[in-house]
């Protein structure tokens, strides 16, 4: 579900409205865009440069794990730790 609208204002910026459903949890969301900033190409699905070949790719990767998430913050943490013993 996605719908989209206009409140106008006389004093101030007029705002467009997106109204939608998130496909994962279905919760509803409404988010306010000031009409200058706003853009209907927003709507569009962005065309990426991967191939079919790395769609593929990823798609036989299967989904994120719990534990996957876990070893990469402590990664990024191991990262962005000061070296220890360095001068």
């Amino acid at each position: 579900m996605l719908q989209t609208g206009l409140y106008l204002s006389v004093l101030g910026p007029s705002f467009v409205y997106v109204r939608y459903r998130c496909g994962r949890c279905k919760r509803v969301g409404e988010r306010l865009v000031e009409e200058e900033a706003w853009g209907p190409s927003v709507l569009r699905r962005a065309h990426t440069s991967a191939g079919e070949k790395s769609l593929r790719r990823f798609e036989r990767m299967g989904e994120i794990t719990p534990e996957e998430v876990l070893d990469f913050h402590y990664d990024l943490e191991r990262l962005s730790a000061d070296p220890e013993g360095e001068a």
